[in-house]
């Protein structure tokens, strides 16, 4: 079994190096052909505008198609000039295309001509330029460098965890050595990790022109599930499926004594494998929206943007239904939810953020501050976010039904990008999971999700859910607290039989599944009496009853 897991880890670390370096295998030319093919069909699609107007009438609609065919076949001239061979020097040609674009745009913005300046963001756009001109062993046998990069990392993914069904004994939570390996205790292997996540996430956020040598092996599952080539979301959605299931074995593997486990690993892996990611693809196959389901606002932050919102009117009854099922999400199924079972409905059984935090993030979850300090900090910033996203959505809503582009001075626009840049790309991917191997699993839902601080509030003051424990049973292990992935001093708490009803808690159960003797039990039950004032107190005189219980 052993040798099972040496060779299981020798492919997972080629798999992870060969998808890594595979950035650099692709070739880059620039030819009169490739060029071509990024602008005849915007170009064709303006001139089939132009004719159309043209036989309608529209004098405004011929003008504004035959600037954009001036425009584009203009930049297209400009962009043959970058003809050459750039070898894998991706950087070189990206900057070669993106000089241009800009260049043409400030030349047009000069002379105040805006309906011709094309506003594509560079690094998308010198992605879409480079794509055709690329070549090579990974462009042109894409089918293989799947396997060579997903496949072998799933398939010794596996073979190391499988065997630990044998070496680890009797079914039971083994956390053995977790504070001595480097991997697990940020250690060397730890802080690797974190490198690598952290730069994986950074080109995958902010540079597109840099990635496509990781998207071209997923083009062959892309076209079987939508008819399309695969853009760095789906090698992203791709990623985040493939990871889960591998970690959500082993969560299986570790966790097969506990029933609770068992089904709320399930739940999380069909959510995010279905509505996360399949149905969306789907929905985008049959020139439908693109939704995921099970997403809420204020952690889809973007549902009420402009071009959302107008997208789902004009789709029709779909539209319309996708457009009421999210705001019922909000305003019925969040408060309700939460009053009969506590947030850990949504945070530890549907949200794709807390089952990757679950299932890739466990190894790492005793590594979360339990100090009072980061307690201080979590309160303010995830309630800060809140608010953040609170008041950008209320400028867009005010924006899109009055018209103006700007509330009290300040622009819409630039609301909704700061946020983006900010807390939906930085905080949410970048340091979110990136900094799993350092700050713990629950980076992301306890410092800075604004969807988990609203259903937290209602946890806290409206549910019928609390964590119960038997004071007189703890023996003060502190297991709970170790492995409490939100922080929590559990301990503290079952030391004095005192109910936790925290609103950061997200209801994982591992606090439960660790401890010794039984202490800690999850419940929903009667409002009455969850909250509850230190009915067993332990202190330097021995175990007192509080005297709110001895009345």
């Amino acid at each position: 079994m052993k040798s099972i897991k040496r060779i299981g880890l020798i492919l997972l670390i080629a798999g992870i190096s060969i998808f890594t370096f595979s950035l650099i295998f692709p070739s880059y030319e620039i030819t009169d052909y490739t060029v071509n093919q990024h602008f005849d069909p915007i170009i064709d699609g303006y001139q089939i505008d132009l004719k159309k107007a043209a036989e309608e009438g529209d004098t405004s609609a011929v003008t504004q198609a035959k600037i954009k065919v001036d425009s584009y076949s203009a930049l297209r001239d400009r962009l043959l000039t970058t003809k050459g061979d750039y070898g894998v020097n991706f950087v070189a040609l990206s900057s070669a295309i993106r000089t241009q674009l800009n260049e043409h745009n400030e030349a047009l913005k000069a002379e105040s001509n805006w309906d011709a300046v094309i506003w594509d963001a560079p690094r998308d756009f010198a992605a879409s330029m480079m794509r055709p001109a690329a070549t090579g062993p990974s462009v042109e046998m894409k089918g293989l460098f799947l396997f060579l990069t997903f496949g072998l990392a799933m398939i010794g993914g596996l073979m190391y965890i499988l065997p630990n069904v044998v070496l680890m004994g009797p079914p039971g939570i083994k956390n053995h050595h977790v504070f001595h390996e480097k991997a697990t205790n940020r250690g060397w292997i730890g802080w690797l990790v974190f490198v690598w996540l952290v730069s994986f996430y950074i080109l995958l956020y902010f540079f597109p022109d840099y990635t496509l040598g990781w998207v071209f092996p997923t083009d062959p599952a892309s076209q079987f599930l939508k008819n399309q080539d695969a853009s760095r979301w789906f090698l992203y959605g791709l990623m985040y499926c493939s990871v889960m299931t591998v970690m959500a074995i082993r969560m299986y593997v570790k966790y097969r004594n506990n029933r609770y486990q068992i089904v709320r690993t399930s739940s999380v892996l069909f959510f995010q494998v279905a509505f996360a990611f399949l149905i969306p693809e789907l929905l985008t196959r049959f020139n439908r929206p693109s939704m995921d389901f099970k997403n809420i606002w204020p952690l889809d932050y973007d549902f009420f943007f402009n071009w959302n919102l107008d997208q789902l009117i004009a789709e029709g009854t779909l539209g319309v239904f996708m457009l009421v099922w999210g705001i019922a999400l909000i305003v019925v199924a969040v408060p309700v939810f939460v009053y009969f079972f506590g947030k850990r409905w949504y945070c530890s059984w549907v949200c794709g953020c807390g089952g990757l935090a679950e299932t890739l993030g466990d190894p790492y979850r005793q590594l979360s501050d339990k100090s009072v300090k980061a307690w201080k900090i979590e309160r303010y910033l995830i309630h800060g976010v809140l608010v953040f996203a609170i008041f950008m959505t209320g400028v867009t809503l005010y924006t899109y039904f009055s018209g103006v582009s700007q509330v009290a001075g300040v622009d819409t626009y630039d609301v909704q990008k700061t946020y983006g840049f900010l807390i939906g790309s930085v905080f949410s991917g970048v340091i979110g999971t990136g900094f799993y191997p350092v700050m713990g699993s629950r980076v992301w839902c306890r410092f800075g999700c604004p969807l988990a601080a609203y259903l937290g509030l209602v946890q806290r003051f409206k549910s019928r859910f609390r964590i119960t424990t038997n004071g007189g049973q703890c023996i003060s292990c502190g297991n709970c607290s170790t492995y409490c992935e939100m922080g929590i001093d559990v301990r503290w708490y079952a030391q004095r039989g005192q109910n936790i009803v925290r609103s950061s808690c997200v209801g994982c159960g591992i606090c439960s599944a660790v401890c010794p003797r039984g202490v800690l039990k999850l419940e929903n039950g009667p409002e009455e009496g969850r909250i509850n004032d230190n009915p067993i107190i332990i202190g330097k005189e021995g175990i007192q009853l509080s005297t709110d219980v001895t009345k």
